[in-house]
């Protein structure tokens, strides 16, 4: 029976779960899933132009737990290098269970053009396994972003994520892959204090929309809180640390209907010598 609940829940492509994200695409530590315009929360898979700030090497691995179901659970790592004039990461990501799982592999260029606005590419394959018919199948598709700051404190961020609506499919099944298209904004009230706001449009669902603020304590302590809205109303936290070169993050949100859903994700700086 739990197979099955599994399997169901595999199949619901965008109507409620993960807010409008397909899997194996993990969540974001930005709250409410705010990711467009956020600097400070950023997650393998989501807007890439948030990256262009990065000045030192990182490996970030994440884990998210969808309503307490182990099979349900989406692992990701992700390593970035800045270069002189780029940034680039790789980055895997795996949902499922023997029976039903899929995979994706994902590779990322951004560049910041003097500070006016950065632009982020990232080529994503996405790969599914059918039991049914014992094979893998996947397919290519791609993720732009683009940040731009409008002011020092405000900034404006565009994702497109899968925008040419590419599926997966083999003789019998078709494994929709959601095209999101998303626009945020970001405003720092302060060095600790930001504000941020979202809509994101997915082109076969309704739109969701999402706001969060971040607060910093002592420099090392932050604390999130959002809700968003996308059939259901959806609170959402979240808290983080630094710890020398590592920085811990998790984020939670209820879903009136699905349950709980957890977000810990791990960085770690790797420290460049002077």
């Amino acid at each position: 029976m739990k197979t099955i609940i599994c399997c169901l829940l595999a199949a619901l492509p965008t109507r409620f779960i993960c807010a409008q994200t397909a899997h194996p695409v993990p969540s974001s530590v930005s709250a409410a899933n705010t990711s467009a315009a956020d600097i400070k929360n950023r997650t393998a898979f989501h807007n890439p132009a948030t990256w262009s700030f990065c000045a030192q090497p990182q490996i970030v691995c994440s884990i998210e737990d969808r309503y307490l179901i182990p099979e349900l659970a989406t692992k990701t790592v992700m390593a970035l290098y800045p270069f002189q004039q780029f940034v680039s990461s790789l980055s895997f990501a795996h949902y499922g269970f023997s029976l039903y799982h899929e995979i994706m592999a994902g590779a990322a260029f951004v560049r910041d053009f003097s500070g006016k606005f950065s632009i982020g590419m990232q080529f994503n394959y996405h790969t599914a396994y059918f039991a049914s018919s014992n094979k893998y199948y996947g397919t290519v598709y791609p993720q732009i972003g683009l940040l731009v700051p409008i002011t020092q404190k405000f900034l404006f961020g565009f994702h497109a994520s899968n925008p040419f609506a590419t599926n997966i499919k083999n003789k019998i099944l078709t494994k929709y892959i959601p095209a999101i298209y998303s626009i945020g904004y970001s405003y720092s009230f302060s060095p600790e204090f930001s504000w941020r706001l979202q809509a994101d449009k997915e082109i076969r669902s309704i739109y969701r929309i999402a706001t969060a603020f971040d607060y910093t304590m002592m420099k090392h302590y932050r604390f999130q809180a959002g809700i968003y809205v996308h059939e259901y109303l959806v609170p959402c936290l979240g808290f983080g640390f630094d710890l020398g070169p590592f920085i811990f993050d998790v984020t939670t949100e209820l879903h009136p209907l699905l349950g709980l859903t957890t977000m810990a994700q791990l960085q770690y700086n790797i420290l460049r010598k002077k």
